[in-house]
């Protein structure tokens, strides 16, 4: 094993797009050597996503401090090369964020679970969790072996809503809602599984996220999405991948993170109110305070009314 990296080492997990990506960025800005990971490459070519952002153009847009590998996380064996590789290469890992889904493409939205396809609900499943618990098994030990009760790990698993919203079931298809309440679980079991060491496993939610994915479903860019809110009103309540980017690099440069957020989803709002940082354009959305107030209607005039607010 090489000797330990002087830089903090930040594994960034799922990183081809969206949150992702945006938060290895945000982490090699922030001075961490980052090693991002994902199945889209320009190299062995696109996952069955077939979406053209690649692994390593998030490795370009992050800097020199930032490795890509082209990793399946559903892949024990993949996983298990990939932290020897860490520990060989750096001697260490400070973060793990794991930000795996890549299932949209699977969801039949509002289809009851017996007409639902099934090997499509499945892949979900290993997609959005399975990934997580292969990863986090081969992961942890090496995120433990490199803490210290003066220098915590952390260990942030990023999910869709806070644990109010998880706690009942959201519209859409069962397995899209099985995915999100389960790394919910996942968050709760390994918070308590780490209570007595020096590891804060964090829970952390964007809004309503405008990904890469989003954006060329609505037709518009990141220069343009207001375009789109004169169709969909509630789309105003949306952020970019940067404004949660930001604060998760902000949580993991915090070297007294509060230790009562141990267990609990924050939301990318929450991260700004403490950390005080903003999204690209300057604005803080608040899109699960929007949703607390009026629900998961957020077209009705009142809630449109609200949105200002919320940001």
């Amino acid at each position: 094993m090489t000797s330990p990296s002087a830089q903090p080492v930040a594994l960034v997990a799922g990183a081809t797009r969206g949150a992702g990506r945006a938060i290895a960025v945000e982490l090699a800005r922030a001075g961490f050597q980052v090693v991002a990971t994902g199945r889209s490459s320009r190299v062995s070519g696109p996952s069955d996503q077939d979406k053209p952002e690649t692994i390593e153009e998030t490795a370009d847009l992050a800097g020199p401090s930032c490795q890509a590998r082209v990793v399946d996380h559903t892949s024990s064996s993949e996983v298990a090369g990939l932290v020897a590789w860490i520990e060989s290469s750096y001697g260490r890992l400070d973060v793990l964020v794991n930000d795996m889904f890549g299932g949209d493409a699977f969801a039949e939205w509002g289809v009851p679970l017996w007409s639902h396809d099934l090997a499509n609900g499945l892949r979900m499943l290993e997609l959005g969790v399975h990934s997580h618990l292969v990863t986090l098994h081969h992961a942890v030990p090496l995120l433990l072996s490199s803490s210290s009760p003066d220098s915590r790990g952390l260990l942030i698993e990023v999910t869709d809503g806070n644990a109010e919203v998880n706690r009942t079931p959201r519209p859409g298809g069962v397995y899209y809602d099985l995915v999100k309440a389960q790394v919910q679980r996942i968050i709760d079991v390994l918070a308590r599984d780490a209570a007595s060491l020096p590891l804060d496993v964090i829970g952390v939610t964007p809004g309503w996220l405008r990904s890469e994915s989003m954006l060329r479903g609505f037709g518009v860019s990141e220069s343009n999405w207001r375009d789109f809110c004169a169709k969909e009103p509630s789309f105003g309540i949306s952020e970019s991948p940067t404004y949660v980017a930001r604060g998760v690099a902000a949580l993991a440069s915090d070297g007294a993170r509060p230790s009562d957020w141990r267990g609990r989803v924050m939301t990318a709002r929450e991260l700004s109110d403490r950390y005080g940082v903003t999204d690209a354009d300057g604005s803080r959305p608040d899109c699960w305070g929007l949703l607390a107030e009026f629900g998961w209607d957020a077209d009705t005039p009142e809630a449109i009314a609200a949105i200002e607010r919320y940001r």
